[in-house]
């Protein structure tokens, strides 16, 4: 059981949240999770749905999405080990605000509302630093939506890309790798397109030797010109 708290704590260690506390507040941490395995392709939380838990993603990776009025699926981010959701519905006490659907199996460490708060109350740098991560993914957001309204078809996939790549790509050389790529489907519903337009969008970046893809790898070949080029600031 030990082993297991320890490698709990080491987890939760690598959320910026928690990264500033010292090893006895960790040690609670770690003792009042609760700990489940998601397969994938399931929902971890349901839009509307109450809920009084916060998560964090030990193992594995989901997206997080919204439902139109017509039934649309808008992705509106991909998260990963060290990710964190389910923060607003534990702030504010309202119903959850989108849907989490883990695109892999995962491993999820849940804190409840009252540990949660507690931790808030007690700890002022991790208040500091969970109002630090909503500005950024507010603005995130709001850049997105500027992009799906402004860029051309080819645009809005460059601009997917290098989010996920300022997020999780691996720098090597000029170039970024990104494993693991999210299916064709979940990008064109994060661009607001079809699927087949994001086929041939990649196709064109390939074509003009922005891009190299091996199995789900994709490589973004001279990635700072690239950044540039398609006018994007993270």
């Amino acid at each position: 059981m030990s082993d297991r708290l320890d490698e709990i704590k080491d987890s939760l260690r690598l959320v910026p949240l928690f990264s500033d506390l010292n090893d006895k507040v960790l040690t609670h941490l770690a003792e009042v999770c609760q700990e489940k395995s998601y397969d994938k392709d399931q929902h971890i939380l349901h839009q509307e749905q109450s809920g009084d838990n916060f998560f964090v993603i030990e193992t594995g990776s989901v997206k997080v999405t919204r439902l139109a009025e017509d039934g649309r699926e808008a992705v509106l981010a991909f998260l990963r080990e060290g990710d964190f959701f389910g923060e607003l519905a534990i702030l504010d006490g309202e119903t959850r605000s989108a849907n989490v659907i883990t695109l892999t199996e995962c491993k999820i460490q849940t804190i409840n509302r009252r540990e949660f708060l507690d931790l808030l109350d007690h700890h002022p740098s991790v208040a500091t630093a969970l109002l630090m991560e909503l500005a950024l993914r507010l603005r995130k957001t709001d850049m997105h939506l500027e992009y799906l309204t402004l860029s051309d078809a080819e645009g809005k996939i460059a601009s997917i890309l290098i989010g996920l790549a300022e997020e999780n790509g691996t720098y090597k050389m000029g170039d970024v790798t990104l494993g693991n790529m999210p299916m064709q489907q979940d990008i064109a519903n994060m661009a607001g397109t079809t699927r087949e337009t994001v086929s041939r969008m990649m196709k064109k970046l390939e074509e003009k030797n922005w891009l190299t893809r091996d199995g789900q790898k994709v490589i973004i070949r001279k990635y700072s010109k690239f950044k540039e080029i398609y006018q994007l600031k993270f």
